[in-house]
C-alpha cells in the first residue's frame, strides 16, 4: 500500500509538489473547472480532478470519496477524458482541495493544472494488441507540460492524445495534437496529426520514438509562437496558417527529419472493450470494465471500487473516456466474483444493458444552460430500448458530455422534448435531423422502429 507521504500516480511518477503550494492560488479565468479553480453550477461548485493517464490509486480514490462526502454533495462524475469531477462543492474550498493535493492528485505547479490534458488508452501497458507502452512517454510529457513556464499560456481546453495501438482506445475524440504508434520498415515510429483524431484523419508525418517528446514540445511552442491570443485551439490557428506551412516550420525546429507517410486514418474498432472482462497482455490476468450509470458515482461506490482494487487487483483504478472504469490485474479465476461485487455496488458490467451505452450531460437539474433533465430522460429512454444503441442526450448545443459526435444525438429543445439527429460523415455538427420536438417516448419509439428495420448506420 502506498502512503500519502509519498504520493505517486499509476504512471509511477513521484509528484514533486512545492511544500507551500498555495492551494487557492489565483488562476486565469475560464469556464473549465480544475482542482485549483472551482466553477459554480446550479448544484454548487465543480472541482475537476485530473488523473494522469486516467489512473488513480485506491488510496487516492478513498480521498476523493471522503472529500466529496464531507465538503460537497457526494456526487462524483467520470468525465469523457478519463478524469473525475466532484459536484456540489460548498464554501469550504480549501478543506476539499488540500487533501487531494496531499494525496498526489494535484499539479506540480499551480499553473500546471490546466495543461495536464493528455489522454492515453485506459489499457496502456496491459492491452494485448498494443504496439508500444505509452506510459513512459506520458510520464515525461506530463512533467514537461507542468514545468515549462511557457506552456502555461495554453488554453485549459488544449488537449493531446497518445495512441499506442491498443485495441481499447478512444480514437474519435478530437485533439489539438495526437500521436499514434505505427510500424514502418520494421521499426516503430510515432505518427502525428493536428486538430483531429486517429480515427478520421490521416497522419501528417512521423518521427522516431526517441524524438516523440521533442516533437510534442516543439509543436506546442510553435503553436504559441504563431497563434494570436484569441486562437486558443490548433484548429483556430490552422484556419489562418496552412498546415503545410506549420509542418515546414516545425521541421526547422526538430533535430531529425520528419518521416513522410502514406497512411489513411486508423479507424475505430467495432467491438466494445470497456464493459465486461477481457484478457490482459499479462498471462493469467484480466481487466474488468464497469459503467456507473450515465457516468455518475457516489462516495460509497468509489470506496467500493478502491476496496476491490486493493483486494483483487494492483490497488489502482483506470477511468476511461467512455465514462467507465477498469479494474486491472485481476486474476482470471477471481473475475466472476469481482463482477458480482461491482454489480452489487451499482455498476453495469453487462454489455447488453442499454443504459451502459447512453451518455447524458448534467442537464437542467444542475446546469443553467440545460433545457431538459437529461439524466432522468436518459434513464427513461434506456427502459424503452430493447437493444443496445449509443445515444447522447445533451441539454444544449455545447455537447459537454460527449467530445465526439455520437451515432444518435438527442438535443433538448424544452423540458422532456428533443430534436433527434443521426450521425452523418458528410454533415457537420450532430448530423442529419430526423425528428423535431420529440418526447422521450416518441424518440424511443422512433429508435426502436429504426432498429427493427435494420437500417443502422
Amino acid at each position: 500500500m502506498r502512503h500519502l507521504q509519498q504520493p505517486v500516480t499509476c504512471l509511477d511518477r513521484p509528484l514533486t509538489l512545492p511544500p507551500q503550494l498555495p492551494v487557492m492560488t489565483p488562476v486565469r479565468p475560464t469556464a473549465c473547472p480544475g482542482l485549483l479553480r472551482i466553477v459554480q453550477a446550479l448544484d454548487g461548485g465543480i472541482c475537476r480532478v485530473k488523473l494522469d493517464g486516467g489512473c488513480i490509486t485506491a488510496v487516492q480514490a478513498r480521498v476523493v470519496a471522503d472529500v466529496a462526502q464531507r465538503f460537497a454533495s457526494g456526487v462524483i462524475e467520470a468525465t469523457n477524458r478519463g478524469n473525475l469531477q466532484i459536484r456540489g462543492v460548498g464554501a469550504q474550498h480549501r478543506a476539499l482541495v488540500e487533501p487531494l493535493m496531499a494525496a498526489g492528485l494535484g499539479p506540480a505547479t499551480a499553473a500546471g493544472d490546466d495543461v495536464r490534458n493528455l489522454m492515453l488508452s485506459p489499457a496502456a501497458g496491459i492491452d494485448p494488441q498494443m504496439r508500444i507502452d505509452t506510459r513512459p512517454l506520458a510520464m515525461a510529457l506530463l512533467a514537461s507540460l507542468q514545468n515549462t513556464p511557457r506552456l502555461a499560456e495554453l488554453s485549459a481546453k488544449f488537449a493531446l492524445q497518445l495512441d499506442g495501438g491498443e485495441a481499447l482506445a478512444m480514437l474519435e475524440h478530437p485533439h489539438d495534437l495526437w500521436l499514434s504508434a505505427i510500424e514502418l520498415d520494421g521499426q516503430w515510429v510515432m505518427a502525428f496529426g493536428l486538430a483531429g483524431c486517429p480515427a478520421h484523419n490521416p497522419a501528417l508525418a512521423a518521427v522516431p520514438l526517441a524524438q516523440a517528446h521533442e516533437l510534442v514540445m516543439q509543436v506546442l511552442l510553435l503553436f504559441l509562437d504563431l497563434a494570436r491570443p484569441e486562437q486558443t485551439r490548433m484548429r483556430h490557428l490552422l484556419e489562418e496558417v496552412a498546415v503545410e506551412r506549420f509542418v515546414e516550420q516545425l521541421q526547422q525546429r526538430l533535430s531529425v527529419p520528419l518521416i513522410a507517410l502514406a497512411l489513411g486514418p486508423r479507424g475505430v474498432a467495432p467491438q466494445v472493450l470497456h464493459i465486461g472482462t477481457f484478457a490482459q497482455r499479462q498471462q493469467g490476468r484480466v481487466y474488468i470494465g464497469a459503467v456507473p450509470g450515465l457516468g455518475r458515482l457516489d462516495a460509497p461506490m468509489l470506496r467500493g471500487l478502491a476496496q476491490l482494487a486493493d483486494e483483487f487487483g494492483d490497488a489502482t483504478l483506470r477511468f476511461t473516456p467512455w465514462q467507465s472504469v477498469l479494474l486491472p490485474e485481476i486474476k482470471t479465476r477471481d473475475a466472476p466474483a469481482v463482477t458480482l461485487q461491482l454489480e452489487a455496488l451499482g455498476f453495469l458490467c453487462d454489455v447488453a444493458q442499454p443504459l451502459a451505452h447512453l451518455v447524458a450531460c448534467t442537464g437542467s437539474d444542475a446546469c443553467a444552460k440545460g433545457l431538459a433533465d437529461t439524466k432522468q430522460d436518459a434513464r427513461e429512454l434506456a427502459g424503452r430500448l430493447s437493444r443496445v444503441l449509443n445515444v447522447h442526450l445533451t441539454g444544449c448545443r455545447r455537447s459537454c458530455a460527449a467530445a465526439h459526435v455520437a451515432p444518435v444525438t438527442l438535443l433538448a429543445v424544452a423540458p422532456g422534448h428533443y430534436d433527434l439527429y443521426l450521425r452523418a460523415p458528410e454533415q457537420p455538427g450532430f448530423g442529419v435531423l430526423h425528428g423535431r420536438n420529440l418526447t422521450i417516448e416518441a424518440a424511443g419509439a422512433w429508435l426502436e422502429a429504426r432498429q427493427r428495420s435494420n437500417t443502422d448506420d
